[in-house]
């Protein structure tokens, strides 16, 4: 019987632990943390957004890094197969905007209860509070400078022989969540190339003062468009919220991500669309008429129709329209100058937050050194890589969770042969 270590008890590696252990490995899963599934019971606000139901297409869409590398592992559990798995595996789920997938209950619990079920019915033996210190990597006999892994050394100097390692560590984001790296240095010191780790998935922090003016405020249906100079680099419809730093939210997130791929650490523009539903003429119509209906107002008084109570001082401010000003007054120049302003509301993005408070890790080991099919090493026979340690990363949805499952899956498999 073949002996499969997991090293790492979150999506991915309790995912590949079921599949090795239902190829007929003998599996061993060790978990730094007092229980698995940690960093689950924090995804979707504790409720576990656990995959997206769109199209195959759509879904790729939604991938930042190495989309065409996740294409094999994908069509071995794409997310309907994921969806079949949770449900036959007692989790009831269901499908909501976006086509975000969460369990039935609404609480993460529960998916990291259904994986615990199934290593159990499997016989996986989990091992908790255990700290993987390094991997056994041996050259082969055959002379050829083939290398082969030969089991891990824990923390505490126990050593545990293995035929086969799979390594689902995470990234470097929540490190409470036991995120802390390790598998970076595995990676490293077995022979791999780890591409730069960044937070993605991060609120912006941005250099405007007004901004923590507004914070707390929420924002629903606003457009947004991130570029440098006249180059795009995001453009989305959706959700967002104004900080003491800048700004987060789902559209910002998204944003993020992509921003961090190639711009990290450089001051990009971000234009917020408050009105996107109208084009700039229908705007400035809109204030035409509301100017009229209270023409004999201070301009400071009359946007509340328009604007939620807590921008209002900030537009007003930005406009460089005197607050006490009267309506009637207010020039055409002027008013066209405001609409403007709702329509392309400019801030400067200086950067992100750290690991702390990124959803997930972009970066990590160089998808170019592993096996598309079986996520197995191209540099050591035997060793595997799952996750987040992989240098593959979405946007929000229920798609990383996907990538942890559709990468999970094959290196649990082909571990296990």
């Amino acid at each position: 019987m073949k002996r499969v270590i997991v090293i790492g008890g979150g999506a991915a590696g309790m995912m590949a632990a079921v599949w090795a252990a239902r190829e007929g490995a003998q599996v061993t899963l060790l978990e730094k943390n007092e229980k698995t599934g940690k960093k689950i019971f924090i995804t979707g606000k504790g409720r576990c957004n656990l995959t997206n139901a769109c199209g195959k297409e759509a879904f790729f869409e939604h991938i930042v890094s190495n989309g065409k590398f996740l294409y094999s592992a994908f069509s071995q559990m794409d997310n309907q197969a994921v969806m079949a798995f949770f449900e036959k595996a007692g989790c009831r789920l269901k499908k909501e905007r976006g086509d975000r997938v969460f369990p039935v209950s609404d609480h993460a619990y529960d998916v990291t209860d259904a994986l615990n079920r199934q290593m159990e019915k499997e016989h996986v033996r989990v091992c908790l509070h255990t700290c993987v210190a390094e991997l056994f990597i041996e050259e082969q006999k055959a002379g050829d400078g083939s290398k082969h892994i030969t089991g891990v050394r824990l923390a505490d100097g126990r050593i545990l022989p293995a035929d086969a390692v799979i390594v689902a560590t995470g990234g470097k984001s929540y490190e409470s969540t036991g995120s802390t790296g390790d598998g970076y240095r595995f990676a490293i010191e077995a022979g791999h190339t780890v591409k730069e780790i960044k937070p993605a998935l991060v609120p912006f922090t941005v250099s405007e003062s007004w901004c923590m003016e507004m914070q707390g405020l929420s924002l629903k249906n606003v457009s947004v468009l991130l570029k440098s100079g006249k180059k795009k680099i995001y453009e989305g419809f959706g959700e967002m919220l104004f900080t003491h730093f800048g700004v987060s939210g789902p559209l910002i997130l998204s944003a993020s991500s992509h921003y961090v791929k190639k711009y990290y650490g450089t001051p990009v523009e971000l234009l917020i669309d408050l009105k996107p539903a109208l084009s700039l003429e229908q705007l400035d119509e809109r204030l035409l008429r509301d100017f009229e209906e209270n023409k004999n107002r201070q301009f400071k008084n009359v946007l509340e129709g328009l604007l939620p109570s807590k921008m209002i001082p900030v537009m007003v401010k930005l406009s460089k329209i005197l607050p006490e000003k009267k309506v009637n007054e207010i020039s055409r120049q002027e008013r066209r100058a405001l609409a403007e302003r709702l329509k392309n509301l400019s801030m400067t993005v200086t950067g992100t937050r750290g690991f702390n408070e990124a959803i997930i890790t972009q970066g990590g080991v160089c998808v170019k050194e592993i096996n598309p099919s079986t996520m197995e090493s191209k540099i050591v026979n035997g060793l595997y890589f799952a996750g987040e340690v992989l240098d593959l990363d979405a946007m929000t949805g229920g798609f990383n969770l996907q990538i942890a499952w559709s990468t999970g899956y094959p290196a649990g498999v082909n571990a296990a042969k």
